[in-house]
């Protein structure tokens, strides 16, 4: 089982953060969001190649408004907030027998989370895209994880809300569901497991 971690295991706090100051600046908030995820992407950032300050940078030539870098990364850092029933049903899995990991685009701000709320003692494994090098844009990630992991692709349910890495990850043989909210995603993976 593989578990996205922002959208799924806790609520979306990068996306909440840009949502917010695109409401207060009057910037149109799917736009930057997604100059917010090209440039956490063309920084090098989420894949531990580029920092904080590169990503900041690639953001405001994108699509400048006037905060400041340390209010937003608390502002996101806030958005982080576990999903209690999400945790749980990974709990549940694990004592079914089943290894759990965490396969997420994130950076070094997860270990933070981790410390703040204590993430990584509820899975066997973390895949971070920082540390990785590479993110879920590049479908052979999921190859290199199930290598590591020594499951076959057909054995594997990927779990995320993003419709992109879904359909990338069933382009590489894995069984996937798309999480928009919790009640309706743990349904939908206790079915595809067998544990409803």
């Amino acid at each position: 089982m593989l578990f996205d971690f922002g959208g799924v295991i806790a609520e979306e706090g990068f996306r909440r953060a840009l949502v917010a100051a695109a409401h207060r600046h009057g910037l149109d908030p799917e736009a930057l969001s997604q100059h917010a995820m090209d440039a956490v992407y063309e920084s090098g950032f989420v894949l531990g190649k580029g920092g904080e300050a590169d990503f900041w940078q690639a953001l405001q030539e994108k699509m400048p408004f006037p905060e400041t870098f340390d209010a937003f990364r608390a502002e996101v850092m806030r958005g982080f907030v576990l999903r209690p029933d999400m945790l749980a049903l990974v709990d549940d899995l694990r004592l079914a027998g089943l290894t759990v990991a965490i396969l997420s685009d994130q950076t070094h701000w997860l270990d933070e989370l981790d410390r703040r709320d204590g993430i990584y003692r509820h899975f066997d494994r973390v895949f971070n895209s920082y540390y990785l090098g590479k993110g879920k844009r590049d479908p052979s990630i999921f190859r290199d994880v199930l290598d590591e992991l020594g499951y076959p692709a057909s054995a594997t349910l990927f779990v995320d809300d993003s419709e992109s890495h879904v359909e990338r990850a069933r382009g590489e043989g894995l069984r996937a569901v798309q999480c928009e909210r919790p009640g309706p995603c743990i349904e939908a993976v206790r079915r595809a497991v067998g544990t409803a």
